[in-house]
């Protein structure tokens, strides 16, 4: 067979079909990447996109009894856009979780920091050391917190015997404080690595010149060092931010009655109220209310490094 069986396109639609898309191909780069990633794509597609979809079609039904009403109505967002207790619910799971994400974003931080600029050697041990708390179940860890902070727990139990405290404190648990401070704690190690790799990657003869133009170390920090780990820090604000809002288990554990989130009220249409369509339209409005808090965090953050740059 000659060279030219190669180089000859076939004829037909089929074959200038073929040669269309291969030529595409070469040409475009960017076109390769996207055929490589197709296989993730539908996976993503199938496994976020298609559940979510679902929970929009149930959300415009109602629950009849026993039976789904399949007719299209707005009545479960009217439902909940009307009734303040909803309301208020939705927008206490915004604020703890905005609260966990400024807690864990300022423990993080030093500790990233820490490891990119005073670590010289064996970083990858620090790194491992940070991934530790993973190798244990998120269940044990919320269950070590209400240990801690329970009736009898750690802390209670230590003021007695300093003599600080004649009874024990009530206030520790089943309120939002003990979401947000195990929330935090469950979710700091994640907060650490985009900072940590924003801060590695920064150009160390900025800080140079920074200093030769006379700059104070928190001067540094402030006009080099913060403005350009801001990506990473945004970065870890929505890992902590998104999951936290939605989070049921914690709540449910160390939060009690005052510490309730939306996730424990759609956990309750879904499956002991057997409102699936109540539940489904407080599940889109909830990731409304996480696409629109986080892209106002992301706007604030990008206003924020405009002015520091």
């Amino acid at each position: 067979m000659t060279s030219e069986a190669y180089t000859t396109p076939p004829a037909g639609p089929a074959g200038r079909l073929r040669t269309a898309i291969r030529g595409a191909l070469f040409r475009y780069a960017g076109l390769r990447g996207y055929i490589l990633l197709s296989p993730t794509l539908l996976v993503l597609v199938g496994a976020m996109c298609l559940p979510v979809g679902i929970l929009l079609v149930y959300s415009f039904w109602t629950q009849s009894y026993i039976e789904i009403d399949h007719t299209l109505t707005l009545a479960n967002y009217i439902k909940i856009f009307t009734r303040q207790s909803y309301m208020l619910l939705i927008g206490k799971s915004v604020l703890i979780s905005f609260t966990v994400t400024v807690a864990t974003v300022l423990l993080a931080y030093p500790i990233a920091y820490f490891i990119a600029f005073k670590v010289s050697r064996y970083k990858i041990v620090w790194l491992i050391l940070i991934t530790v708390p993973f190798l244990t179940s998120y269940l044990l860890r919320v269950f070590a917190w209400k240990i801690i902070l329970g009736y009898n727990g750690i802390i209670n139990s230590g003021l007695k015997w300093l003599g600080i405290i004649d009874q024990p404190l009530t206030f520790l648990l089943h309120n939002p404080t003990a979401v947000v401070i195990t929330l935090a704690h469950a979710w700091a190690p994640i907060a650490i690595l985009p900072i940590f790799v924003s801060l590695e990657k920064m150009d160390r003869s900025l800080l140079e010149a920074a200093t030769d133009l006379g700059d104070s170390p928190t001067q540094r920090f402030l006009r080099v060092t913060l403005p350009l780990s801001i990506p990473g820090v945004v970065a870890s604000s929505m890992l902590v931010f998104i999951p936290t809002v939605g989070d049921y288990i914690t709540p449910q554990l160390v939060g009690g009655p005052d510490g309730m989130m939306v996730g424990s009220l759609m956990h309750a249409m879904f499956f002991r109220a057997n409102d699936w369509p109540l539940g489904s339209a407080l599940a889109i409005i909830s990731a409304m209310a996480i696409t629109l808090t986080s892209l106002g965090i992301w706007l604030l953050t990008k206003q924020a490094r405009a002015r520091a740059i």
